[in-house]
C-alpha cells in the first residue's frame, strides 16, 4: 500500500499550537495518521469544499475545528492547510 507524505502550511503549524492548547491534539494525530494512510479513505467521512477553498477537503476535528487538506495525487503528497476553523 503506497503511503502519502504529509506536507504542513505554515498556517497549519501555527494552528497546531492552537490544537495542542485545546487538548484536540489526540484528535488530530489520528486524522494525520489516516490521511498518511489514504486521503479518500470513507470513514471518518471528509467532505469537499467549494468556493475559495475548492479543490481541498476537510475532516471534523470536533464539532467546531476541521482539519483542512489538499491531495496531490502524483506527488502521494497530503498537503495540510489548516487545522482549526476554516471559517476564520
Amino acid at each position: 500500500m503506497v503511503s502519502y507524505r504529509l506536507v504542513y502550511t505554515k498556517q497549519a503549524q501555527r494552528d497546531a499550537k492552537k490544537i495542542s492548547r485545546a487538548g484536540l491534539k489526540k484528535n488530530v494525530l489520528r486524522l494525520l495518521e489516516i490521511l498518511e494512510q489514504n486521503p479518500f479513505q470513507s470513514s471518518p467521512r471528509y467532505e469537499k469544499l467549494l468556493g475559495d477553498l475548492s479543490g481541498a477537503y476537510s475532516l471534523r476535528i470536533n464539532i467546531q475545528h476541521r482539519l483542512v487538506y489538499q491531495v496531490l495525487e502524483k506527488e502521494k503528497v497530503v498537503k495540510v492547510l489548516r487545522m482549526w476553523t476554516h471559517y476564520e
